[in-house]
């Protein structure tokens, strides 16, 4: 399957620069994919759409500041960008220093100091060093002391579509409202436009809600660079649903309840974690599921999503859950309407049967 096929024109000004304020004002496109209907929205609309049929997945993952600033021995600035954490304060990271070396030594405020322990080369184990860019590095701190510092003293990754500059106010805003778990390099974008309001709205319906784990990486952004997008190397990232989670989700999808995913994500972490006869299983690992057109969805029916990038590995996974025509025309109308796309974008809603 050619990557051209999922290719659209989208003009500059369409991709969002910042959150929609309030949260829930973000427009919602509305895809049908049974009645090949679409209807445009707003995000607080959402409750006229869903009944107490309907369960939500949320991905309850905490975007971490990932990009540090620090300084070489001799005082050079060097730009550190953490992408996959390991174990006792190792990670791996892109650093923008190419003449560092194994052995050396990058320095950070609040005395925090970072070694250079192995350089990962195209053909190392972790996908996010396949460019041969990543260096391991080992902290003088570990565990709850090094998280607080890199709170403290760390930027938001932002997409590099987004040119506005870090600040509290985006670090707040690139973050849902019910982030928990910390690790993720980039924000489940699906849920930024919940508000507390919606979701009290949407459970007084009987709208089930639960939530698990996906700690986005950096490779979520990377480009395919293939002709024919089977031959795509994806991404992995750390995934986890308790066994409660998992076990309810299992008695309410096999009573025919309709499984919303909330995001790319969420849905990645359910597919992955469920068996070809549609059982969830719980646990937690590392998850490196590919999902384009010809892929059956084995657990989930719906996906709130955001609107993606061209020829991205996220654009064939929506196109898998309705059909690549139907989504490219949904595209099409959006930019028609002047839809906010991408991180701080609007949303679309694929379902079936929601429209008259």
């Amino acid at each position: 399957m050619k990557i051209s096929l999922f290719d659209f024109k989208l003009p500059k000004e369409l991709i969002a620069q910042e959150q929609i304020k309030p949260r829930d004002h973000s427009r919602l496109l509305i895809l049908d994919k049974i009645k090949n209907k679409i209807a445009h929205k707003h995000f607080y609309d959402l409750p006229d759409y869903l009944t107490a049929n309907d369960v939500l997945v949320l991905n309850e993952t905490k975007v971490f500041p990932a990009r540090l600033y620090g300084n070489k021995k001799t005082g050079g600035k060097v730009e550190v960008l953490l992408t996959e954490k390991q174990v006792r304060g190792n990670w791996l990271a892109l650093i923008g220093a190419r003449n560092l070396k194994i052995g050396d030594s990058i320095y950070f405020a609040k005395k925090l100091e970072a070694k250079i322990t192995a350089v990962i080369s195209p053909t190392g184990g972790s996908p996010s060093g396949r460019d041969g860019k990543t260096k391991q590095i080992k902290f003088n701190l570990s565990g709850k002391k090094l998280e607080s510092i890199i709170d403290n003293i760390g930027h938001t990754p932002l997409p590099p579509y987004i040119k506005t500059k870090d600040s509290a106010k985006i670090k707040k805003d690139y973050q849902t409202i019910y982030a928990k778990s910390s690790g993720s390099a980039a924000a489940p974008t699906a849920g930024l436009h919940f508000t507390d309001k919606i979701l009290k709205q949407l459970a007084k319906q009987g709208v089930k809600i639960f939530k698990v784990t996906l700690h986005v990486g950096l490779g979520t952004f990377a480009p395919v660079e293939v002709e024919d997008i089977k031959k795509h190397q994806i991404h992995h990232e750390w995934a986890s649903i308790d066994k409660r989670t998992a076990d309810v989700l299992n008695k309410l999808k096999k009573a025919n309840k309709n499984i919303i995913a909330v995001g790319t994500t969420s849905a990645r972490t359910l597919e992955a974690f469920s068996t070809k006869a549609g059982q969830l299983k719980s646990g937690s690992k590392w998850v490196d599921i590919y999902i384009y057109p010809g892929y059956q969805y084995k657990f989930i029916d719906d996906l709130l999503t955001n609107f993606h990038l061209p020829k991205s590995s996220l654009l064939f996974m929506v196109s898998a859950l309705a059909s690549r025509e139907f989504i490219l025309k949904a595209y099409q109308k959006a930019v028609a309407k002047k839809y906010r796309f991408f991180s701080f974008g609007d949303a679309m809603l694929i379902s079936k049967d929601r429209l008259k």
